[in-house]
């Protein structure tokens, strides 16, 4: 029974890994884990904020963008469950610059225990599915992402309450693409989405980035008959004004400086937060409106402008909990710590290399570029160098067979007939050694120097000649050496430089970004390191090669050195003055 008990438990160990590991669909390659944690270690938000559209913003630092479409359209969120699939909309797009903006309709946001979520990619066959009307749920009435340029503004709710008016586009806001006001104000429809009824609740909120602090800055402006809703800033410090009565002073803003600003209503009050906190409360409910709304002035004629810009505006037709308000000005900007990413993984199992090759940007592609020509080049140089001293070693090795084998005999005996192959003759430096020799005494003879001894002015002549082809053949053998050498010295330092340059984007990506944690800027680290490791890998290779290639160059050198001394004795001792005349050396004309 115990045996079958621990079978049992082996058998569900291992299988748990792959169980808890599944997989939404086949089709989808690759897959991120997104942790949203609203707790005291996350985004604090002090309480469940239910359903919210959570914003997820990639960047180089934490998304390679490799293996996904070229618009995103195929990406999917899925549930921790890794079966229910969450509602997104992408509200930017754009892997050249490595940046895209994508809000997900996640149905609750507890501040207690972290929950995960998926982001499916890598099917280039998956049609878009990101839906702004679903991403937000049917309780908000209006929201601008300002997404459009320099055109009216576009409501990705289903009620469609799009801008009347156009307003210069603004770029590098806290959320992409915002609004520039102060010149014409931002007229709303007066549809029967955006009515308010007496008493009922109702939400606004944005962020707001005031130019210069002023008297009476209008941000969100309503008037129906007798009844008025007034959101606004004087002197830096907002307010909000309901039928003439205005709140009392709470946290003021700061000029060139993003702020979330917001406004809630119920039935006896209408709540200011600042920042997603409670600024001020006054104990009222809001009027019928019915008209249509102003932002950026105090109706269309411009009255108290605001100058400055805005972003993500939203209306809703409830009062929004202050945990949803909290969670929106803590987690929508650059440093949001609600949302933390994790490593990439793949269907198949993808590697850890896998991944690191996939987070590389183009210049790191470039340097590993250079890093394979070099290697490429330096191994042909090696192998060929290899088989070249290899020929060489047993080429000389048959013609001293030969040449020994002649003592006693006339030096020029290898010189006629058939004696040396010519494999040997092609590859043996020292048979070249010994043809430039009987060369040099032919052309003494001929001249009618040393007939019947050879004196020590031709031995030396003869020596002389020698050394010169020793020379020109220890130059053959050291021809594209040098590139070895450079690949030695230069291939570690192409790889510093990439991996310089990769983590100075590293840095400045992440700065853009605002990430500062180890998950968004640990695979750009790796793959910037993998350059200086290539270069390395190309370098100890070479290195090696190198090393073995010069102790054969110097093997054949000194072949050749004793080869010229070992030549010299023997005609000295053979054909040198004192000795007895020899018969005429024949000419190589036979050879």
């Amino acid at each position: 029974m115990r045996r079958i008990l621990f079978l049992a438990l082996s058998l569900m160990g291992a299988l748990w890994p792959g169980l808890s590991h599944a997989w939404w669909q086949p089709d989808w390659a690759y897959r991120k884990p997104i942790t949203l944690d609203a707790g005291p270690q996350g985004a604090a938000i002090g309480g469940d904020a239910g359903r919210a559209p959570v914003l997820v913003r990639l960047h180089t630092g934490n998304f390679s963008f490799e293996g996904v479409s070229e618009n995103g359209a195929d990406l999917r969120f899925v549930a921790a469950d890794d079966k229910t699939v969450l509602n997104h909309q992408i509200e930017q797009f754009d892997p050249l610059l490595g940046m895209a903006l994508v809000w997900v309709d996640v149905p609750a946001l507890p501040a207690g225990t972290p929950q995960q979520i998926w982001m499916y990619y890598g099917n280039k066959k998956a049609a878009a599915s990101g839906n702004g009307q679903r991403s937000f749920d049917p309780d908000y009435t209006l929201v601008y992402h300002f997404a459009e340029a320099n055109a009216p503004a576009r409501d990705t709710t289903a009620y469609g309450n799009n801008a009347q008016t156009t307003v210069v586009s603004a770029e590098g806001t806290v959320i992409g693409r915002g609004a520039q006001l102060g010149r014409a104000p931002l007229m709303l429809p007066a549809s029967p989405s955006l009515a308010v009824a007496a008493g009922s609740p109702f939400t606004f909120s944005a962020w707001i980035r005031p130019e210069a602090l002023g008297p009476r800055q209008i941000v969100y402006a309503r008037h129906d008959g007798s009844a008025q809703l007034i959101l606004g800033v004087d002197q830096g410090v907002p307010f909000v004004e309901v039928n003439g009565q205005r709140s009392a002073p709470g946290q003021p803003v700061q000029a060139g400086q993003w702020s979330h600003l917001a406004l809630k209503a119920t039935a006896d009050s209408v709540t200011l937060l600042v920042g997603g906190r409670v600024a001020s409360r006054l104990s009222t409910g809001l009027p019928a409106l019915g008209t249509a709304a102003a932002v950026g002035a105090d109706g269309p004629q411009g009255q108290g402008a605001f100058a400055g810009a805005i972003d993500e505006l939203r209306l809703s037709k409830v009062a929004r909990p202050d945990a949803l308000l909290l969670a929106d000005a803590v987690s929508q900007g650059s440093d949001s710590k609600l949302t933390k990413f994790g490593a990439d993984e793949q269907q198949a199992g993808k590697s850890h290399f896998g991944f690191i090759l996939a987070a590389m940007p183009l210049d790191a592609w470039v340097v590993v570029a250079i890093l394979g020509l070099m290697m490429a080049v330096s191994w042909i140089i090696m192998i060929g160098k290899g088989r070249a001293f290899g020929a060489m070693e047993r080429a000389n090795t048959d013609f001293m067979t030969r040449f020994r084998e002649t003592a006693g005999n006339p030096l020029d005996s290898l010189a006629s007939g058939d004696r040396v192959a010519a494999a040997v003759k092609a590859d043996s430096p020292l048979w070249r050694l010994y043809a430039v020799a009987i060369e040099e005494l032919q052309r003494r003879h001929e001249r009618g120097y040393d007939v019947n001894a050879v004196s020590a002015s031709t031995i030396g002549a003869i020596r002389a000649a020698m050394d010169g082809v020793m020379v020109r053949e220890s130059e053959k053998m050291a021809r594209r050496m040098n590139w070895l050498s450079t690949t030695i010295e230069g291939a570690p330092y192409v790889g510093l430089f990439g991996t310089v340059i990769g983590i100075m984007l590293v840095f400045v990506v992440a700065a853009m970004a605002g990430a500062v944690d180890i998950n968004s800027v640990a695979p750009g680290m790796a793959a910037a390191l993998l350059c200086t490791a290539a270069g390395l890998g190309v370098a100890i290779p070479a290195l090696f090669g190198y090393n073995w290639l010069a102790a054969r160059s110097d093997a054949i050198g000194a072949d050749m050195a004793v080869f010229v001394d070992e030549f010299s004795t023997r005609l000295a001792e053979e054909q040198g003055e004192g000795r007895q005349a020899r018969a005429p050396v024949t000419t190589m004309r036979s050879a």
